[in-house]
């Protein structure tokens, strides 16, 4: 498994790199949060009513609980948290772009 997505706990001995540990996962967070914006983009473009007002709560609630099965430390109630920022940041992005994309 790559050692980014291996749940067992590394063998830090130290602040700095507990600290450099974080700082690679946060890096790659980073890089998965920008890919899923633009998928979820694409999903509000496919949408027959995207953005905020074509939420789909149901949806959503599946990804937490699919996300808690690989989480189960995090849980249902930590990761719809979560999620709901991601979501809601998605979806202000996706507004922007469409706004942009239609000169308003």
């Amino acid at each position: 498994m790559h050692e980014l997505i291996d749940s067992t706990e590394p063998a830090i001995g130290s602040l700095a790199e507990a600290r450099a540990a974080i700082d690679e996962i946060d890096a790659a967070l980073a890089v998965l949060l920008e890919r899923r914006t633009a998928i979820a983009g694409q999903v509000q473009r496919l949408k027959p009513v995207g953005g905020f007002a074509g939420r789909n709560r149901e949806r959503e609630h599946e990804i937490v609980m699919a996300m808690a099965a690989k989480a189960p430390s995090l849980g249902p109630e930590r990761l719809a948290k979560i999620m709901n920022a991601v979501i809601e940041a998605g979806l202000e992005v996706a507004e922007q772009r469409r706004a942009a994309r239609d000169g308003s």
